[in-house]
């Protein structure tokens, strides 16, 4: 058995394939695991646990669906997601980490964050996490109606978009200083976020010491997901 890790998926319901995809693997892959963590941005947007509509209750129950059935299942804040709370832990059984977390990983202690906290070179996103994060703004938004709040959203989401193509590419990245400083800080060898939808495994050097530094894969024409046991960690990916 391993842990597996995912993060990035972006699910919406109005993308039937990656719907399809999620549930082939929450179906298939997911109940043999030890742990199934989910490290930010499960959804393209999340706009209040108060969201009830059909094509949101789908991953609902998908995620009740593998807690009920005896897998931990951990979820952690995204950029896209950060609304999570109370409530969708009620509706899915799992757990909110905090940002970011330390595991035992098979013996190595291992830094969790989604990873855009990571990406300090990009200040103009930086701006927006921290007023996003807030907790007055936050407030003023979820006493919003549903409908209020899934327009906004989907401004927001331009708004990203547009910052996305117009930003140079170097700054969307993570700044290995931060990685490092951040690795220092919680004593750790071992880090694995996601955000940047560049998956790879980096290896690098933390008090003098061998490090690494792992990248999940976003969820677009094919799913991503890290399977870790004893013996090591390998990215794979996999299609319906």
């Amino acid at each position: 058995m391993s842990t597996l890790f995912i993060s990035d998926l972006h699910l919406d319901a109005a993308l039937p394939e990656l719907t399809s995809l999620f549930v082939q693997f929450m179906r298939e892959q997911a109940p043999s695991a030890e742990a199934l963590y989910i490290l930010g941005d499960l959804f393209e947007a999340w706009v209040g646990d108060d969201d009830f509509r059909p094509g949101t209750q789908v991953f609902v129950d998908e995620l009740r669906r593998l807690s009920d059935s005896g897998t931990p299942l951990y979820v952690m804040h995204g950029n896209r997601d950060f609304l999570l709370a109370e409530k969708f832990t009620e509706r899915t059984g799992c757990t909110l980490l905090p940002e970011p977390s330390v595991i035992d990983l098979y013996g190595t202690a291992t830094l969790l964050l989604h990873g855009d906290s990571l990406c300090t070179d990009d200040v103009k996103h930086q701006e927006s996490r921290a007023l996003l994060r807030s907790e007055d703004w936050k407030q003023r938004f979820l006493s919003q109606t549903l409908e209020d709040r899934i327009e906004q959203a989907r401004e927001y989401r331009n708004m990203s978009r547009m910052h996305l193509k117009d930003a140079p590419d170097a700054i969307m990245d993570v700044n290995t200083d931060t990685v490092v400083d951040m690795m220092q800080q919680y004593n750790v060898q071992q880090m694995i976020h996601g955000h940047t939808h560049r998956p790879a495994i980096h290896p690098l050097s933390v008090n003098e010491q061998p490090a690494k530094r792992i990248v999940l894969g976003d969820w677009n024409s094919h799913g991503s997901v890290l399977h870790c046991d004893a013996s090591g960690c390998q990215l794979e990916s996999f299609t319906l």
